[in-house]
């Protein structure tokens, strides 16, 4: 690695002293060195770069912008304290570990000691280092030292790292390019699976190394964005093939190919490529510690304790899927109360009731519901048909639904004046012939709408009042996730509709919780559009609302002002004196996070 980066800067300076000449052996290794490296530039939509520009800076996005190409430093785990230790876990992690670097000689890159210092003293904003440097060995896993945290635990990874791919003069490496989506989820961890391969080589066999590049979105003859490949194009390796010119700096890693050239387009799934050398190196834990351990962003565990839930609490997570935020709400409440998950996909409940079943948790109730409808609206009819009211998916382990053959479902009653939903505890009768039906569906797998081969109703929702918390993690734009490689798909337009949907979401939740309640949104989007506006929305809007302060107080401060648009519309962000009750999380900074975005509102009484 360290020739690397001497070679490049020694390049540089010789090609400072004297041009270089076409075709000379400096000429073609500078070349060398500028094409097959990870360098890339995030490109945007021009009137959402420039909206940005403004918000932050030119700088400051700069920064923001090149951070986003990349995966954070470190994995971030949350140790389930029902089933587990902090203690117990790391030490678990270790020998696991330590396993895998006997098995493939350290390849892994995770032998890197410690977090930065820069990031621990970041997360107190004081110069005293929070994260523990005691090592074992080798020693990467840290215990995190932020107040009330200390079930979080640190994975410390490495990159970017410098590979040399094997080109010589005329001989370029044989080559798999990649979509833009198979190249982020490579960047984070993964194998190049066959659905992401587009291109390859000619006469590349099982077995053989090659170089893995990818081909991002680029502007089409339409006005919009595109990639220009045709799947299974041949490479020649020259400045012929398609995106030969865009796809230099964009070169993520090398591997060894699992099919041959052929196989990887006949195929429907499976890997493709096995990657060895990876740009940035983090260790995976698919199937380790299953019901001891989350995987989870910092800002998404810390959202969880910003909503503070306590024990015998009655919670909604409005839009819970995948479920790593209920989970942890859940944890927190020690698994006494209620929490109440709700999605609009079915599927995507039953992934949320599966990690529930596989975490041990038995509070969390799921529903399959649409957030814009969480607000019950009731008729005095509907009140007196208790068997029209919404259905619910029972709360049972996925192993349990499949051992029964059946998806089981009850319907829930209104408990009028709590504002709660009481179970009827009458299970649907289900004749002999729809068991034997949904026995084939289990058989046969998920179907292409029902994960289960259920059907579920949509539920009428819940009556106004009736949570003491509600946890509104909304769908939004994404601008916040790394790595990622291509923006330019969000306009202003689409920003903006995000935005009026996020409000309307945020109305529902509103009406949910009580008096004296607390409701946090959160998203993960660096757009003030979705973050700092909705904010001045909601407190503009339903005066008994106020910012809470929040705990713990990890991120930076909200941004303050606005912006004004052409068509004369005028955003309003955060006022001097509120830019500290929010949490921002800024992709650039030391805390290397995810762009994320935290509010927490305490509720007054609504009869102002």
């Amino acid at each position: 690695m360290k020739e690397g980066v001497f070679l490049k800067t020694l390049c540089r300076t010789l090609l400072t002293r004297h041009p270089r000449k076409p075709n000379s052996p400096l000429h073609l290794q500078m070349d060398r060195l500028e094409r097959y490296c990870y360098n890339p530039t995030l490109r945007w939509n021009p009137q959402v770069e420039e909206y940005f520009i403004k918000a932050y800076g030119a700088d400051y996005f700069h920064r923001i912008s090149t951070a986003l190409t990349r995966p954070s430093c470190y994995s971030c785990i949350r140790v389930n304290t029902l089933q587990s230790t902090t203690g117990d876990v790391i030490e678990k992690l270790l020998a696991i570990l330590q396993e895998r670097r006997q098995q493939n000689g350290s390849s892994d890159g995770t032998n890197v000691c410690h977090i930065s210092d820069d990031l621990a003293k970041a997360t107190l904003g004081s110069s005293e280092t929070i994260l523990p440097n005691k090592s074992v060995q080798d020693c990467f896993i840290e215990k995190c030292q932020i107040p009330s945290l200390d079930y979080v635990v640190f994975v410390k990874g490495s990159g970017p790292h410098t590979i040399d791919y094997g080109h010589i003069a005329n001989k370029p490496p044989k080559e798999v390019v990649v979509s833009r989506k198979c190249a982020e989820a490579v960047l984070r961890g993964a194998q190049v699976y066959v659905p992401g391969v587009l291109a390859c080589s000619a006469h590349v066999e099982k077995g053989e190394v090659v170089a893995v590049s990818v081909a991002v979105e680029q502007p089409s003859s339409t006005g919009g964005w595109g990639v220009g490949f045709t799947r299974g194009t041949i490479l020649q390796g020259s400045q012929t093939d398609p995106y030969y010119f865009e796809r230099k700096g964009l070169y993520i890693g090398q591997g060894t190919t699992v099919m041959s050239r052929a196989g990887i387009f006949r195929a429907s799934e499976g890997v493709a490529v096995d990657m060895v050398h990876r740009i940035y190196k983090l260790p995976s834990f698919r199937d380790i510690l299953e019901g001891e351990i989350f995987l989870q962003n910092l800002p998404s565990i810390i959202t969880a304790h910003a909503l503070d839930p306590q024990e015998g609490e009655r919670i909604l997570d409005m839009c819970a899927a995948p479920g790593g935020k209920t989970t942890a709400i859940a944890i927190l409440m020690k698994d006494k109360g209620e929490v109440i998950a709700v999605d609009r996909s079915h599927n995507k409940v039953f992934e949320i009731q599966k990690l529930a079943a596989e975490l041990g948790l038995k509070c969390i109730t799921t529903y399959k519901l649409d957030a814009l409808k969480s607000v019950q609206q009731m008729s005095e009819s509907d009140r007196k048909d208790t068997l029209q009211c919404g259905e619910k998916i029972e709360s049972i382990g996925i192993s349990d639904s499949l051992t029964a053959g059946i998806e089981k479902i009850t319907c829930t009653a209104i408990c009028g004046t709590q504002g709660g939903l009481e179970q009827m505890g009458n299970e649907s009768h289900i004749s002999k012939a729809e068991l034997r039906k949904n026995n084939r569906k289990l058989r046969n797998g998920p179907g292409r709408n029902n994960c289960l081969g259920g059907r579920v109703e949509k539920s009428k929702g819940f009556p106004p009042n009736s949570f003491d918390r509600v946890l509104l993690d909304a769908p939004c734009s994404a601008l916040g996730l790394r790595p990622r490689l291509f923006a330019g798909e969000e306009t202003m337009e689409s920003l903006r509709t995000h935005a009026k949907y996020q409000r309307r979401m945020f109305d529902q939740a509103v009406q949910l919780v009580r008096p004296g309640g607390v409701i946090v949104y959160s998203t993960c989007t660096i757009n003030p559009g979705e973050n700092e506006a909705l904010v001045r929305y909601a407190l503009d809007t339903y005066k008994f609302l106020s910012l809470a302060s929040q705990f713990p107080r990890v991120g930076g401060p909200g941004l303050v002002g606005g912006y004004q648009f052409s068509d004369e519309y005028k955003e309003e962000w955060l006022r001097h004196g509120e830019e500290d009750l929010v949490q921002r999380f800024d992709p650039s900074s030391p805390l290397d996070t995810i762009g994320f975005f935290i509010a927490k509102f305490s509720v007054g009484s609504k009869d102002v």
